[in-house]
């Protein structure tokens, strides 16, 4: 029986076999270490972070005593379900990610991980925005839309649908999605992608 820690673009998170390319976690504990099983509560903290699977040769007991360990098929994945890049094992690609986030926002008084997981969890937690139909081919690479069902990021002009095992080639025309969609990926790291951070993809995504 799979443990409950794959995410979703959606930010569910799901018991399901998938092996992604990325772990991460929401700030803290939140299962329970005996019976390797989800708490009621979703996050811990408003610290959402994305990382490698492998650093420094570190071992981890999945679901032990220490955080949450939460697994993303890549990072547009983990981008889209609201988790930014890790400072720690990361931090050249958190680094950028900040970069840009000063040259569209400016730089914070404080602390820039806590500006960043504080405008990210207003976001999260706010209403979804959404965008019209046309609007799709004016989209950055790695935003990731949803039409009920349907989970598809965009990638070179090409829509790629989400699967949980990787993406798979969608065509789309407006008989089979509506005027508006709901856009997944938060709308200040839908700007940062915009503006040129590159996040990592599944190999599928090819």
């Amino acid at each position: 029986m799979p443990l409950q820690n794959r995410v979703t673009p959606d930010a569910r998170i799901v018991a399901e076999n998938w092996r992604g390319t990325m772990m991460g976690n929401r700030g803290g504990r939140i299962h329970d270490p005996e019976t390797k099983k989800l708490l009621k509560r979703k996050w811990a903290s408003r610290r959402w972070i994305v990382c490698v699977t492998q650093f420094k040769e570190r071992q981890r007991e999945v679901m032990g005593h220490s955080y949450t360990e939460l697994f993303f098929l890549d990072e547009v994945t983990a981008l889209a379900a609201g988790h930014r890049p890790c400072f720690e094992c990361r931090r050249k690609d958190a680094n950028d990610y900040a970069e840009r986030w000063v040259a569209l926002f400016g730089r914070p008084d404080g602390s820039m991980a806590d500006a960043m997981d504080l405008q990210l969890h207003t976001e999260r937690t706010g209403k979804a925005h959404e965008i019209s139909f046309d609007e799709i081919p004016n989209l950055p690479d790695g935003a990731m839309l949803q039409s009920g069902d349907l989970i598809f990021s965009r990638k070179d002009g090409r829509n790629l649908q989400w699967i949980g095992t990787g993406y798979k080639a969608l065509a789309i025309d407006e008989a089979r999605l509506p005027e508006r969609l709901k856009c997944l990926t938060p709308a200040s790291t839908l700007a940062i992608l915009g503006h040129g951070y590159q996040p990592q993809w599944h190999p599928t995504a090819r």
